[in-house]
């Protein structure tokens, strides 16, 4: 057995009964096809806003606002001073997962996800576990459901029925499995204008018409957006650098420019040290992946990502483990906080942990060549610029 470690710092069963049934349920509708007020997006509507299935309280929109689509550590703390017995601190969004303590939530807005464990994957403490504990921030419903086709950090859902079944279940805790017709009547009103942080994206969804990168009128703006231009490497590394995996219409996929083979153009998942740094300081778990050649490898992390999906423990820093969907950056301004620990609070937090980021990977020390150094201005140019992308 090899292990490896890293040395930065700090009601299921009756589900089985409509598993096979969700794929034969009413279809969704078109993305943002039409308003909100056909029967079933209005039935869509009172599912995702009303509906508890007989649960601990929650629904929806418990979790996913209007403004942001998700919950920030303000919105918890707004929402526990006016009512601290609020369905958000329920079950798993409690520290202990039973409903006592609020502190995670109030600081970090995660909730306590069961992530299953991919078959060749086991805890070393606890080799007959099937699933792990992890704390993960929740996704934002704002563009994801029409535009996005990988659901959840991990990517483990394959579509928005199954995704709302699983969060009804394991969130909600419900008492009542929705049936077919309603998992599908919640995936049509999520693809509805509601849910759309501008009308370029909801074109977008509709026709298929991409938006473009926003010119920039300030100097500031202006230089941000050469960051997030399609372009190849020069002399001067910082043009292109953060479009290697921010591209695409959604700026949510790697680019044919990427330097770390075999990662080419349309990548979803990407490693960016966040679990490595581990800023949040959650607990680190010891990941047993076992080889087909009988041979295992002991990984330290605080939350692998994709790999407790995939079983793969590929020892590439920009791959799995510890690999995470690579988010969308239209409406970012809006969908704080950031990574899958909600680790980054805020804009500038975010390009705080990319400017240690490409500090570490191109260290000369690796390769000899000169280090990619975001300076404050960077960062400043950037944030300007992720603040045009609606």
């Amino acid at each position: 057995m090899r292990r490896r470690f890293f040395v930065f710092a700090p009601v299921a069963i009756l589900a089985c009964t409509i598993a096979a049934s969700i794929g034969a349920g009413v279809a969704p509708a078109s993305a943002a096809s039409g308003g909100d007020q056909s029967s079933q997006h209005l039935n869509g509507r009172r599912l995702f806003e009303d509906e508890t299935f007989g649960g601990n309280g929650r629904t929806c929109r418990t979790c996913h606002s209007r403004d942001t689509g998700t919950v920030s550590p303000a919105d918890a703390q707004a929402r526990f001073s006016h009512d601290p017995l609020d369905p958000l601190f329920a079950g798993d969004g409690s520290d202990d997962g039973a409903g006592n303590g609020v502190t995670r939530m109030t600081t970090d807005a995660t909730i306590l996800m069961q992530i299953p464990l991919a078959p060749n994957v086991s805890l070393l403490d606890d080799p007959l576990a099937r699933t792990v504990t992890l704390r993960r921030g929740i996704p934002t419903t704002l563009n994801t459901p029409a535009l996005d086709p990988v659901l959840m950090y991990d990517g483990r859902q394959p579509d928005l029925a199954s995704q709302a079944l699983g969060a009804i279940l394991d969130h909600a805790q419900a008492s009542r499995v929705p049936s077919a017709q309603e998992l599908a009547e919640i995936a049509a009103f999520q693809q509805t204008p509601t849910f759309f942080s501008s009308p370029e994206l909801r074109t977008f969804a509709r026709t298929g018409e991409a938006p473009d990168l926003p010119p920039g009128r300030t100097a500031a703006e202006q230089r941000g957006r050469r960051f997030f231009e399609d372009l190849p490497f020069t002399g001067d590394t910082k043009p292109g650098l953060c479009a290697m995996c921010h591209s695409g219409p959604m700026l949510n996929e790697t680019n044919e420019f990427i330097p770390v083979p075999p990662l080419a153009r349309g990548g979803r998942f990407q490693n960016v040290l966040v679990s490595e740094l581990n800023a949040a300081g959650n607990p680190v778990i010891d990941f047993v992946f076992h080889n087909p050649d009988g041979t295992s490898i002991v990984f330290s992390s605080p939350d692998p990502g994709r790999a407790l999906i995939t079983g793969d423990a590929t020892e590439d820093i920009f791959q799995s483990p510890n690999a995470f969907k690579i988010p969308t950056l239209r409406g970012v301004a809006h969908t704080a906080p950031y990574f899958h620990d909600n680790s980054a609070k805020t804009l500038e937090d975010l390009l705080r942990h990319y400017a240690v980021f490409f500090s570490i990977i191109t260290d000369p020390a690796f390769d000899g060549n000169p280090p990619v150094i975001l300076t404050e201005e960077d960062q400043a140019d950037i944030i300007a610029f992720l603040k045009l992308l609606k």
